[in-house]
Parts: structure tokens; sequence; C-alpha cells
């Protein structure tokens, strides 16, 4: 099992771009770049910086869990 992120999805409601979104979340820009080319897993500083910037959402609107492969 996997945990996924719709965080991508969601950031063009609100951010106008990856660097507004790092922003928000207290990323860099870099580091939100190599989680959606799937380069890095997600980690407990990238939960925080979403839960931050999408402060509206809940945790399930955020992220999901799938089957490894998918």
């Amino acid at each position: 099992m996997l945990l996924k992120t719709r965080v991508f999805e969601l950031a063009g409601q609100k951010y106008s771009n990856i660097t507004e979104l790092a922003q928000g979340m207290g990323l860099s820009a870099a580091q939100l770049y190599r989680v959606r080319r799937g380069e890095r897993k997600l980690n407990e500083k990238f939960i925080i910086g979403a839960i931050k910037a999408f402060s509206g959402y809940e945790l399930s609107d955020l992220f999901y869990v799938a089957e490894e492969g998918k």
C-alpha cells in the first residue's frame, strides 16, 4: 500500500504555480517537483505542509491509499 496525494490536482484552485504552492507548504519548489515526478515519497514535512496550505480540506481530501503499482 502506498500513500498518494491529491495536492497537485487541488493546487490550481488556490495557487497559480508550483512556487506559490511550495511557499504555502513551507517547502522548496524542487522538493515538490521531486514528489510530483515520483522521485521522492511523501514524508511528514510534505503532509504537514499540505495540511497548512489547504487548511479548509480534510486529510482524506488531500491523501489516499493506493495499492502498489497503481
